[in-house]
């Protein structure tokens, strides 16, 4: 079985937001022909999809020349929009959260989702939360890596980490808002330096507040194979150790000592890579993910994985048993 926790999907349609809210700064879906669209921010093109980003049957479609059988559905990161005035983040919010729980009640075992909340405001996040887990069937939520410039280390973020356990929402924590991007766009820097980069920063934030030690049950996953964190955790832990004045102020425990206390993704396209990672954060945290329907993700869901040199158990545990883990399901969930 193949469960690819790392996808992403929009609705083929949405409110102008810009006229919801009275101010611009928002992204709207200019279809150009029947099966490809424009993603605008304001009138600046963004990025083109094509038809597999909104409908279903495509998708699917899809997953069956792949071998995918369940695909866990999340927006496009730009769609966050923790910029904007809370209430009318919201608003976009519910449309997204909505959409994507239609389809999972539609194709149940198909389609598994999470939500997005507007992270700008911890109260009104945690009432969208709360709806995402009571009322819309979904299992959790997808956030940033960083919230309008704040690690997910503040003190505001907290509240939120706590009602994720509490209400036992898996975390997805996307890079986006990538910083340096205004000086490296150039040669597409920011999606091939940034987010691994950012990526690293949202784990290192979560280790040094403490986050994982105050919260030990909060199910957390990290896209691209935790970005540079794998491969940089002995520069952090000897950080940690040299300057424990600068590191260690609010979480005396190794950095080291998280190894195997959250996921990854498994999309770092080498093998090499991905032996590394089973060897750095164990067999049973990494998850099959592919970035689907984007080209810089894994075109061919799986291969990677498939293709090693690992014991079928290995393979089992990667391809859909720790998904099944990080989003408190049993592994005979879809039997």
């Amino acid at each position: 079985m193949k469960i690819d926790i790392h996808t992403h999907i929009l609705p083929e349609n949405w409110p102008n937001m810009k006229k919801e809210s009275g101010y611009g700064g928002w992204v709207s879906l200019e279809h150009i022909e029947p099966k490809m669209a424009r993603m605008l921010n304001d009138d600046e093109f963004f990025r083109s999809v094509d038809s597999n980003c909104w409908n279903p049957n495509i998708r699917m479609n899809d997953c069956d020349n792949h071998g995918v059988d369940v695909q866990v559905l999340s927006t496009v990161p730009i769609m966050f929009s923790y910029w904007a005035k809370p209430k009318d983040a919201l608003l976009l919010s519910k449309f997204t959260n909505d959409h994507i729980s239609k389809i999972v009640d539609q194709f149940p075992n198909r389609f598994l989702g999470l939500g997005t909340i507007p992270m700008q405001d911890s109260e009104i996040a945690i009432r969208e939360l709360e709806r995402c887990m009571n009322d819309l069937n979904l299992l959790g939520v997808q956030i940033g890596s960083n919230i309008n410039g704040k690690n997910l280390s503040d003190e505001s973020i907290f509240p939120i980490f706590e009602a994720a356990v509490d209400l036992g929402a898996a975390i997805f924590v996307h890079p986006w808002d990538i910083m340096g991007k205004n000086e490296m766009e150039k040669y597409w820097l920011p999606w091939l330096v940034g987010m691994p980069a950012e990526t690293s920063r949202a784990i290192c934030s979560m280790i040094f507040a403490g986050v994982f030690e105050k919260l030990p049950n909060l199910r957390v996953a990290f896209a691209h194979g935790g970005g540079c964190f794998p491969a940089t955790v002995g520069r952090v832990q000897h950080g940690f150790d040299v300057r424990p004045d600068l590191c260690a102020v609010d979480n005396k425990v190794d950095p080291l000592n998280y190894l195997g206390k959250f996921w990854v993704d498994s999309l770092v396209h080498d093998s090499d890579m991905l032996d590394f990672l089973i060897k750095k954060v164990g067999e049973n945290k990494i998850a099959l993910g592919t970035d689907y329907p984007f080209p810089l993700g894994e075109l061919e869901p799986g291969k990677l994985i498939e293709s090693a040199n690992y014991s079928n158990e290995t393979k089992e545990k990667i391809l859909f048993q720790n998904a099944l883990d990080w989003l408190g399901l049993p592994h005979d969930y879809f039997k």
